[in-house]
């Protein structure tokens, strides 16, 4: 379903998270309540690399994900040491979801998506460009050398063969599939999973976890009914337990594949806007956005 994006509302809507307290929850141990603050700046997503996490990073002085401001920027965590991965060089403005593969690293930003060589980052990006209404390229999954991309505004994924990453351009975008407010997504095998999230901020019955159980036919189907604002999802190694985030109310909860029960986790206090998180080796890299800090969370 197509949707119109009101910015002023979204972006209140992301301000106003500030003031939500995270859900309750089981205590978590004390030894578990681990944040990465540094040289972060409104960082949407993480996403694993070479054996730590990338971190993507607006850098603007406030919070808006539809900015074109060029100051994004994406910096590389590892055994507690934050390093600059991607400077602030242009390029960027509201760095969202990442991919990578055979060392190219692909980012949702805007209505675009841009792909860099880091064999060679001293070189200029490629950039495929949207159709003008996708203003909100949120995420990106793969299955062989198809690229899934979101575009929460518009209720649209698109597809993009990544067999030649050194000419992406020549790649044309396909329209997969229309679904309502398109926000995270991942891959089982032939499977995905879309958390659902309202780009105008107001969350309908329509904005829950659905299931493509065939890429090459894709239906969308409901999956967990619970409507809310979802934005990151991952899950787990054994495939038993899918873990999302939401806006309302902040909070970060598993949700059991088979009987559907969800809990929510005791992630951290003042938790205000839990996005495009990963999971690696059992631990949850949650980036908190308007607090512009990332949250470590064993759960495996």
């Amino acid at each position: 379903m197509k949707k119109t994006l009101n910015l002023k509302i979204l972006v209140l809507v992301a301000l106003a998270a500030l003031s939500v307290p995270a859900c309750a929850g089981n205590k978590p141990k004390s030894e578990t309540a681990k944040v990465i603050t540094e040289g972060i700046r409104f960082c949407e997503s993480t996403y694993p690399y070479n054996g730590g996490i990338l971190i993507a990073n607006f850098g603007t002085e406030q919070l808006n994900p539809l900015n074109k401001e060029n100051k994004g920027y994406i910096l590389y965590y590892k055994n507690g040491e934050v390093k600059p991965f991607i400077p602030a060089d242009g390029n960027l403005s509201a760095p969202k979801g990442m991919f990578e593969r055979d060392n190219y690293l692909y980012i949702c930003d805007v209505n675009k998506l841009v792909i860099y060589n880091l064999e060679a980052l001293d070189q200029a990006p490629q950039i495929v460009r949207f159709p003008a209404d996708d203003l909100f390229l949120n995420d990106l999954a793969a299955s062989g050398n198809t690229l899934y991309i979101s575009v929460t505004n518009s209720g649209r994924i698109y597809t993009l063969y990544i067999g030649n990453p050194s000419d992406i351009t020549k790649s044309a975008l396909v329209k997969w599939l229309d679904i309502t407010g398109p926000n995270g997504i991942i891959i089982d095998g032939n499977a995905m999973y879309i958390a659902s999230y309202p780009a105008d901020g107001n969350t309908t019955d329509a904005h829950v976890i659905y299931k493509v159980s065939n890429l090459e036919k894709p239906v969308a189907e409901k999956f967990f009914n619970v409507a809310s604002q979802y934005d990151g999802i991952a899950l787990s190694a054994d495939k038993k337990t899918l873990y999302v985030s939401s806006w309302t109310p902040a909070s970060v909860s598993a949700i059991d594949m088979k009987s559907k029960k969800q809990i929510t986790l005791p992630v951290g206090e003042g938790l205000a806007g839990p996005a495009d998180m990963t999971l690696i080796n059992g631990t949850l890299f949650i980036p908190d956005l308007p607090n512009s800090r990332v949250l470590i969370y064993p759960i495996e």
